[in-house]
């Protein structure tokens, strides 16, 4: 018996008992329909989370701080280190309890990772402490500096109102919408182009001794210097760094930033040297870029050789893939508990069909029909079930996940957040739940499939 054969032979059968095929199929749709939609929720999570640090610019960021202090003992033995990557100065014994001397971060080391293959830029992180003045109305804030190369990435792909810093220019700021909030009860698009001022300290400042003046946050009788800033655009929400958590509610430019914080450096120091040399600069942390996501992790291996302390999100989000690793195996389980359910119905369907048609199979054994024959029959039948059932689980899923999307994602605008696909049905995922469901049917005719050949003709031909 041919293939074209076993196949009609088949499809009259499922076309003979239409009610009962069709509730069939439709459980295993339900199935298939379940299990996608499970998965299909978790890997739109994971995307909408990855996506988001995509657009961010994360990935392509690596945050290096120095290395926490370390003595000179047992630990510290035949590792080399020079002086200025960490290791023990010249004459300094093994047995020293001194801390060793780790590389500062300074324009050096700025210009050394620069030089690093894959590193498209490198800039430190700074946030400086200033009063805000505008419209009456005081406050204190953290004013971090943005590089130029943040446009057009993160929060500044859309802004609230407003444009990011044009080019070249210094006496520009942007604030956050929380913390304009917090100034005034003016439209974001009313403030821009209005002039801000910044104060900070320009001598020694006890910072326990801070109050509230007209001029900002400030200490009683000391001098301080301001700075008038045009505010150039209004952010939802500042880019988060992976160095220095929290808002800066005031954005200036990377060399404004530079500026301020040199000028609070001298001032805390006082004239009394800390013991960095005045025509040093150093930094809390660096970020540095590099040209792809895909040179991360290589770039931050040779910056830790460096003996530096390098970190990226691709570091975090390791664990957090390993989580959607998890949640999706439990949600494929929960989804193929409705798909089992439904495999119990091919088997009945196939039995059914048996006993409906013994008689028809001692005929087909008696003009030379073999066992293999009868048996492909009824597993050409159970996989037509299942790929049928799996296609319309699949249509079946997607439309549940985009009326739940659509009602999820008002919820959300109510809320303030922004809208998402929670649910993804991928080629790999509508493919897999296809051929899982061809499987799955497979399986379950098995069984009807060895009875029906292994019926006597004799007693198949005397049934009624």
């Amino acid at each position: 018996m041919t293939f074209r054969d076993t196949f009609g032979l088949a499809l009259r059968n499922l076309n003979q008992a239409k009610l009962r095929t069709a509730l069939t199929t439709l459980g295993v749709s339900i199935g298939i329909a379940s299990l996608a939609g499970m998965m299909s929720l978790g890997v739109g999570l994971e995307e909408q989370l990855t996506g988001r640090f995509t657009q961010s610019g994360l990935f392509d960021a690596i945050t290096v701080t120095r290395q926490a202090p370390r003595f000179a003992g047992r630990g510290a033995r035949g590792r080399g280190f020079g002086p200025r990557f960490g290791g023990p100065a010249r004459g300094q014994g093994p047995g020293s309890t001194a801390d060793e001397p780790r590389p500062p971060l300074d324009d050096a080391t700025i210009a050394a990772l620069a030089a690093l293959p894959a590193v498209r830029e490198v800039y430190p992180n700074i946030r400086v402490p200033v009063g805000v003045t505008f419209d009456q109305a005081d406050d204190f804030a953290m004013a971090s500096g943005t590089p130029a190369s943040a446009r057009n990435e993160g929060a500044f792909q859309s802004m609230t109102a407003g444009t990011f810093f044009p080019d070249g220019a210094a006496d520009v700021c942007m604030l956050t919408l929380d913390f304009l909030k917090g100034l005034t009860d003016k439209a974001p698009a009313d403030v821009v182009g209005q002039t801000i001022t910044l104060s900070y300290a320009t001598s020694p400042v006890d910072l326990p001794g801070m109050v509230a003046s007209g001029a900002g946050m400030v200490a009683p009788d000391v001098p301080q210097s301001t700075l008038l800033c045009r505010i150039s655009g209004i952010v939802e929400r500042e880019p988060g760094t992976l160095a220095g958590a929290g808002l800066s509610g005031v954005m200036v430019p990377l060399e404004t930033a530079k500026t301020i914080d040199a000028a609070i450096s001298e001032a805390r120091r006082g004239g009394a040297p800390d013991g960095t040399p005045a025509n040093t600069r150093t930094y809390s942390s660096l970020t540095v870029r590099v040209s792809g996501a895909e040179h991360t992790q290589d770039v931050e291996d040779k910056i830790k050789n460096l003996h530096f302390t390098a970190f990226s999100i691709a570091d975090a989000l390791q664990g957090a893939k390993r989580a959607f690793l998890i949640l999706d195996i439990v949600l494929a389980l929960i989804g193929s508990i409705a798909l089992a359910v439904s495999s119990l119905g091919i088997v009945n369907t196939m039995v059914m069909s048996i006993l409906e048609r013994t008689r028809e199979i001692g005929i087909m054994k008696a003009i030379g029909g073999g066992d293999g024959d009868i048996r492909r029959i009824f597993l050409v039948e159970a996989s037509t079930i299942g790929l049928l059932g799996g296609a319309a689980g699949i249509a079946l899923g997607w439309a549940v996940g985009r009326i739940i999307n659509f009602g999820a994602n008002i919820y959300i605008r109510s809320q303030g957040g922004a809208p998402g696909n929670l649910f993804s049905l991928p080629l790999w995922l509508i493919g897999g739940a296809i051929a899982f469901s061809w499987v799955v049917s497979l399986i379950a005719g098995s069984y009807p499939a060895r009875r029906a050949a292994r019926l006597d003709p004799i007693q198949a031909l005397r049934h009624d």
